[in-house]
């Protein structure tokens, strides 16, 4: 329940929310009770055939008759014990002879003189004060969806920065399905708990406290022993919150499993269909649907649970109110079980009025059953959310960051380790300098740690050991925004977004003007594309990942994006290994200006960009093996040699 509260926590920042909430339910319990009330005055006066001020004046007149009867007892009495006892009823009638006959001259002057008007009154008093209550209540459900609309909006938004902080490499642990489940599903769960703990797990048991305070003016000793089994509930109740929090976890977990397995799918179903295997889909769904089916029905089964629970013991409540208050009415006595319940015998109106009271709180106690079940799913969801929300970034910034120069004049490698786990070591003992302006090929097999070297440069990843240095100065003591802005970077998966061309060209450089980005446009050779071809121009919204476009356009303006942002350092992992030969010659063209004068790691293993090189390094197992140009390796280098097609010895 701890992160629940964290997420509850949040809101409390809005404190006339608060405020409004708890106001509004305290009135609302208060008029609640109040409403019950008016058990009394139905049945000891107006039922009676009386007025208020009759009701008041005859009752004056009998107290008098039972405070002189009273007297005459205690002067005959010789047991101290029983005389004790008697003083004690004798103070408790003269205060209420007191307390009535203060009441009398107001109900004289402001309450009706016949029956039928009083009972008017109090009707029309009821209906208020109903009235009353629901606008309070109408008022209490605005501000609890406030409150937690707000604190799951700060929610969001700290696990949407949270998540943004960690390094690329967390994303390859963290599954995206398992995160988007996290962000929908399981912030939607804490959402309906909040508001049902805002709604009703304030408004109820104020609501049921009222009632049994009430009950506690007319006999707070019959009140106690009506309430003997809610310890024996308090401890079902704690055993079943266990379980339910515990059930809803892996209900939760199964839920993300699901997730995966749906996206998993729909994104490879060209796959799916074209290997005939829509069967094998289903039943793999079947399986996820079922297991998550079953965990959903022992949920249910606990669930099943807490309502009767609370209803038995809220009946039962009542029921030893019925027996003991009828007991103590009907016998005109003051003592149950040789236990005194009373100072005086209650009368048939207080104690119709107490029974009133217990069922009143037995309302409250049941719809309090139906909050546990969502408190507890919402406490397994917060515990969720609060598992990715505490993590620490694995990339950190360091408190006194080191400013970063303004020109690139080299990049050094030295004696870089990596490892993605511990028997896995991608990076082993790499040291490489690269001065301003060249542009560097790395090459080698499939796995040799090419992109993984190339994507430590933006800090994508931090070294085992060893260091990365630009003009001397490690990029680790440098912020991770400051040295981003210097690297541009063009994938093999030109990254794009469902929007139009211009934010997606803009998505580097948001406070680009439209000349600027036409003009980037124009030198990444897309201009006449996106005009001529794109039926809204700069406008035209791409669809999800570029899906409107070619290969080869998606390619064009990730280049244009990356032009636009005019970095210092470019890095090409693979940017024409998934275009057709005109736009890979497109490419290249535009390429071939662009990097002019700019520091570049090309990532290839098209033997045809290798001619846009001023070096060629290659790799093989985490290891750089050889340095040179195309010419001298060649000559001397068997993994380069294996890798050169037919035609690569006429690249010169």
């Amino acid at each position: 329940m701890r992160n629940f509260f964290r997420a509850v926590k949040i809101g409390l920042q809005y404190r006339l929310t608060c405020l409004g909430v708890i106001a509004c339910s305290l009135f609302v319990a208060f008029f609640w009770s109040a409403n019950i009330g008016t058990i009394y005055p139905l049945v000891e006066v107006v039922f009676q055939g009386k007025s208020g001020p009759q009701y008041l004046t005859e009752s004056i007149t009998e107290l008098d008759g039972q405070i002189q009867a009273k007297q005459a007892l205690i002067q005959t009495e010789s047991d101290p014990a029983s005389t004790s006892f008697l003083e004690a009823q004798l103070v408790g009638l003269e205060e209420e002879r007191a307390f009535k006959q203060d009441l009398l001259p107001i109900a004289q002057q402001w309450l009706p003189a016949t029956p039928f008007a009083t009972l008017i009154l109090v009707v029309c008093l009821m209906i208020g004060v109903t009235v009353l209550k629901d606008l309070l209540l109408m008022a209490n459900i605005i501000l609890s969806h406030r409150f937690t609309q707000l604190s799951v909006f700060n929610l969001r938004k700290d696990f949407y920065r949270r998540t943004l902080k960690m390094s690329v490499g967390s994303f390859n642990t963290d599954r995206t399905t398992e995160l988007m489940s996290r962000f929908t599903n399981d912030t939607e769960v804490v959402t309906h708990g909040i508001m049902q703990l805002l709604a009703k797990a304030i408004r109820e048991p104020l609501k049921m406290a009222t009632c049994l305070i009430a009950a506690a003016f007319i006999s707070w000793r019959l009140l106690i022993f009506c309430l003997i089994i809610v310890p024996i509930a308090g401890v079902i109740m704690g055993y079943l919150s266990k379980a339910l929090r515990r059930s809803n976890r892996k209900a939760m977990q199964e839920m993300a499993k699901m997730y995966g397995l749906i996206g998993e799918t729909f994104k490879g179903i060209v796959a799916v269909k074209a290997f005939n295997m829509e069967a094998y889909e289903r039943k793999r769904f079947h399986h996820s649907a079922k297991n998550y089916y079953l965990k959903a029905m022992k949920i249910a089964k606990y669930n099943s649970m807490t309502r009767p629970t609370t209803e038995i013991m809220g009946m039962t409540i009542v029921g030893l109110g019925m027996l003991s208050g009828g007991y103590l009415v009907l016998n005109q006595e003051t003592h149950l079980l040789g236990i005194q319940m009373c100072v005086n015998p209650m009368s048939f109106g207080d104690m119709m009025t107490f029974f009133a009271f217990l069922v009143g709180a037995s309302d409250p106690l049941r719809r309090i059953a139906d909050v546990f079940n969502v408190v507890q799913r919402s406490s397994a969801a917060a515990d969720r959310i609060y598992e990715m929300l505490d993590r620490e970034p694995d990339l950190p910034e360091i408190d006194n960051p080191l400013p970063v120069t303004q020109n690139v004049q080299r990049i050094e490698f030295k004696g870089v380790d990596y490892q993605y786990t511990d028997d896995c070591l991608v990076i082993d003992d790499v040291s490489l300098v690269i001065p301003q302006g060249q542009t560097v090929a790395l090459v080698g097999p499939n796995g040799c740690g090419k992109s993984t070297l190339a994507r430590m440069l933006p800090r994508f990843f931090d070294p085992c050991r060893g260091g990365i240095f630009i003009n001397d100065v490690n990029i680790a003591d440098v912020r991770k925004r400051d040295l981003r802005k210097k690297i541009a970077m063009v994938t093999q998966n030109a990254i794009m977004f469902d929007d139009t061309v211009l934010n997606n060209l803009k998505y580097g450089k948001r406070d680009a003007s439209l000349d600027e980005v036409i003009a980037a446009a124009k030198k990444a050779k897309a201009h006449q594309f996106i005009e001529n071809k794109l039926e809204d121009g700069y406008q035209t919204v791409i669809g999800e990942g570029g899906g409107k476009l070619s290969g080869g356009q998606r390619q064009r303006l990730a280049l244009a994006r990356a032009i636009l942002t005019d970095p210092e350092i470019i890095i090409l992992d693979e940017a024409t290994s998934q275009v057709d030969l005109e736009s890979e010659q497109v490419i290249h063209s535009v390429l071939k200006d662009f990097l002019s004068n700019r520091t570049a790691i090309m990532i290839t293993h098209r033997i045809s960009s290798l001619q846009l090189a001023d070096r060629i390094i290659v790799m093989n197992q985490g290891k750089v093996v050889d340095d040179g140009t195309h010419e001298e390796l060649i000559q001397r280098n068997t993994i380069y040699q294996s890798m050169a097609a037919p035609g690569l010895k006429d690249i010169a």
